[in-house]
């Protein structure tokens, strides 16, 4: 009971790192730090503040690599880490971070479906908690949608919140925000669902951590120094690009994304995926008390069907272990009878067997 709880912790820790990463990120690159050096750097934090933990704790309890296991690390980090996150801080440009945000909540239907698919996840769809995991992802999918496209009305009047409110106001620069965004999503829900498999078949979540972040920052700075050749930009000053940078290298891509394969292992990349939302309501509340965002009764809609999303989706993960735990007690009592009757009666088999034979 005590690690079924540990799991809700974790999972809602990791979703309040992700909230500040994009509120730091906003005001990194707002502050005219370049998206792809931003992702560089980030990566490269990462992997200097793990290595030490990977050398340490994980070099003699993790199996060898081989060759087409490092190709498969290398090939699904590029993906997820490296070029969904460059393409999402592009797509931050022209958005803003309550947008932004409300984008990550797309994760959970698109992991859902390709768990599905890969038959990682279970769906008994003529089941209470199947459909209940159905319902889940939808409610959730909608309330992004009506976070999104739905601004409504403000809670409030503050004429102080014209900057951050008229920053993107270009439909096309919205467009290009948004399209940049989704596909990014799709490729980071790649890479969570990939998680599942890669912590079954490489044990050591640490090391597949490091490894990770460290195939990621190599193909993130590759790209950088080829976008970005001035050497200004790569310059780092005491101000919000060297906190972020820090935040998000360590807090985030390194600690976050450890805790995060603890969750999958434990759970599955759907549970993980679907406490996405919350980042959402978080960064939507932090936005407008330090960002000076205007908080809209579209924004309220959206988290309540995001909030009734995750409500469904839960109680159906909880019935749908309840279920299997039950099957699973039966099997084992059906079992034990049987190996009784076999092992009891095979003297009077033999006695019957010799009183024939006389």
């Amino acid at each position: 009971m005590e690690k079924h709880y540990k799991a809700y912790v974790a999972v809602i820790l990791i979703q309040c790192s992700f909230a500040g990463m994009i509120l730091l990120s906003k005001e990194a690159m707002s502050s005219g730090m370049k998206p792809s050096v931003f992702l560089a750097y980030r990566q490269a934090f990462a992997t200097v503040a793990l290595l030490p933990f990977a050398l340490f704790f994980q070099s003699k309890e993790s199996p060898p690599l081989t060759w087409s296991g490092l190709c498969k690390i290398f090939f699904i980090s590029s993906l997820g880490l490296a070029l969904s996150f460059n393409l999402y801080l592009a797509g931050l440009e022209y958005i803003s971070a309550t947008f932004g945000t409300a984008i990550l909540s797309i994760v959970p239907a698109l992991v859902f479906i390709m768990a599905v698919c890969l038959r990682i996840e279970n769906l008994a769809i003529t089941k209470w908690h199947g459909i209940a995991k159905i319902l889940g992802t939808i409610l959730g999918l909608s309330g992004a949608m009506a976070f999104t496209f739905y601004k409504g009305p403000p809670l409030y009047s503050a004429s102080t919140n014209s900057h951050h409110e008229g920053h993107h106001s270009s439909k096309q620069e919205w467009i290009k925000g948004s399209f940049l965004s989704i596909v990014a999503q799709v490729f980071y829900a790649f890479w969570l669902t990939m998680q599942a498999p890669l912590l079954k078949k490489y044990k050591g979540k640490l090391r597949l951590t490091i490894l990770q972040c460290g195939f990621s920052c190599i193909t993130a700075t590759i790209y950088a120094a080829a976008m970005e050749r001035n050497l200004s930009s790569w310059k780092l000053g005491w101000n919000i690009s060297l906190l972020s940078v820090i935040y998000c290298g360590v807090i985030v891509t390194g600690v976050t994304y450890w805790l995060q394969a603890w969750v999958i292992e434990k759970k599955g990349p759907v549970f993980s995926a679907v406490f996405s939302p919350l980042s959402l309501i978080l960064a939507a509340i932090f936005s407008a008390l330090f960002l000076k965002e205007i908080l809209r009764w579209g924004s309220v809609l959206g988290g309540g069907l995001l909030v009734g999303g995750l409500y469904s989706f839960l109680w159906g993960k909880n019935k749908e272990a309840h279920s299997e735990a039950q099957q699973q007690s039966v099997y084992s009592i059906e079992e034990a009878p049987l190996e009784g009757i076999s092992t009891s009666t095979s003297p009077n088999e033999r006695a019957g067997d010799g009183y024939t034979e006389c």
